[in-house]
């Protein structure tokens, strides 16, 4: 008898020490006003709903999350990803397979929906310009890399990901219906046309000091962060022409310690009401099909999804496939 209750009281003790894995769970993005937005559209209502309390963590970092789960140690239990690594990542066997018996992916954009991952937003990349620091903005691709026209610094994603090849090439003369291949060879070569007068930006607040501090007056930034600048109080211009979609993802890294609570999560944050509200928070576009009727109709045409006259739509499937090959040629050629 002394023997039952001493066993009782010691899984009771054992149970007591462990983590309670259903009161909280780990989301991580990339940080800045994005996250914030994210935590009030999606975190602090999953919580509400739930109970469970959400951390956050950031931002992304992709040989983080490979270490992690190579190691069995991972922490993270969804995270915001761009979409061409989701696509990689998946096949890789970094991911788990999302539960669409969870996750309702009839309501959402079909274009942002894998086995793996579904549309986190999606997003352009613009030419963003602080209108106070120059007496004119940059207009198309060609006017951001014509240093004669348009002297000084200028910035862009320090990245190897959709985005700058494209605009380069867009920049050259090249058809937005055949970009495709992309041209590497042509790309830097338009590239080291400018390559002495960028300023790098490697995360959406980075971006955003760049332009508020006028250290680089104009460059190419995702659309939120220009809709983020303009609420500051910085003076800005956007130009929408040849604006390059792509979209973030959300995913689960394999073996997250919190599947079940992971997936619910995604659940409501790709819901049609957290997708509206996070829309509306960051100017990014939703991928749930039926936000665009919850929101104010001034808001909703702002948003990428309305820019559409010369809109550019990088092939998140051509990244995907051929994204180590490009990286190894633009890391190569940032260093020399």
């Amino acid at each position: 008898m002394k023997a039952g209750i001493a066993l009782a009281a010691f899984a009771a003790m054992m149970a007591a020490s462990m983590p309670a894995k259903a009161d909280t769970m780990v989301f991580t993005s990339w940080g800045g006003t994005t996250q914030d937005a994210q935590k009030v559209a999606w975190a602090n209502q999953f919580t509400a709903k739930t109970g469970i309390g959400v951390m956050q963590d950031g931002p992304t970092d992709y040989g983080k999350l490979k270490a992690m789960v190579e190691a069995g140690q991972v922490s993270w239990d969804v995270v915001d990803v761009e979409g061409d690594y989701a696509a990689q990542a998946g096949k890789a066997g970094l991911l788990e397979k999302l539960d669409f018996s969870v996750i309702d992916k009839s309501k959402l954009d079909p274009r942002f929906v894998s086995d793996y991952s579904v549309g986190s937003f999606y997003y352009s990349f613009v030419i963003g310009c602080n209108a106070d620091a120059v007496s004119v903005c940059p207009k198309t691709w060609a006017d951001l890399f014509d240093t004669k026209k348009f002297p000084g610094k200028r910035t862009f994603y320090k990245w190897s990901a959709p985005g700058v090849i494209e605009a380069a090439l867009l920049a050259d003369g090249v058809p937005a219906d055949k970009l495709y291949p992309l041209d590497l060879d042509r790309a830097f070569k338009k590239l080291d046309t400018i390559k002495s007068d960028i300023v790098w930006w490697s995360s959406g607040a980075q971006s955003q000091q760049l332009l508020a501090s006028a250290e680089a007056p104009f460059g190419s930034l995702w659309n939120g962060r220009m809709t983020a600048l303009a609420n500051s109080g910085v003076k800005t211009e956007t130009s929408w022409s040849q604006n390059i979609t792509a979209a973030d993802a959300l995913v689960i890294p394999k073996g997250a310690p919190n599947l079940e609570t992971a997936m619910k999560f995604i659940a409501l944050a790709t819901s049609a009401q957290s997708q509206a509200d996070l829309a509306k928070a960051t100017g990014y576009a939703p991928t749930n099909l039926g936000s665009a009727k919850l929101m104010d109709p001034e808001i909703a045409k702002t948003l990428p999804d309305q820019q559409t006259a010369s809109q550019v739509n990088a092939d998140m499937n051509y990244w995907a496939a051929n994204r180590d090959a490009i990286g190894k040629k633009w890391y190569a050629w940032q260093a020399q």
